[in-house]
């Protein structure tokens, strides 16, 4: 597990052609990547990998999702999608999926 980044983190893409877009990070490939979906483009079922140095750790955590993928029980894109959205009313720059 990366120490700086938790279950749950929203993230920002730095790079690639998702760069500005938001996703939320759950699960770890290895120590370098992370497992992100938005609940769009990238479902929960089908998560992005992303490189840590390619995102942006903000420092806000969707504590009911953290919670959930904690205790390994399913989480849900529209949960996901929630989450996010919180986010896009304190961003103005916030990118919402396609």
């Amino acid at each position: 597990m990366p120490g700086k980044v938790k279950l749950g983190q929203i993230v920002c893409s730095r790079a690639g052609r998702d760069r500005g877009r938001y996703y939320l990070v759950v699960g770890w490939q290895d120590a370098r990547r992370l497992r992100v979906a938005d609940g769009r483009r990238r479902p929960v079922e089908r998560p992005k990998v992303k490189n840590i140095a390619h995102l942006e750790v903000t420092g806000r955590v969707a504590e009911e999702v953290a919670a959930r993928l904690e205790r390994k029980e399913p989480v849900s894109d529209l949960m996901v999608r929630a989450a996010l959205a919180e986010v896009a009313g304190a961003d103005p720059s916030w990118k919402e999926g396609d």
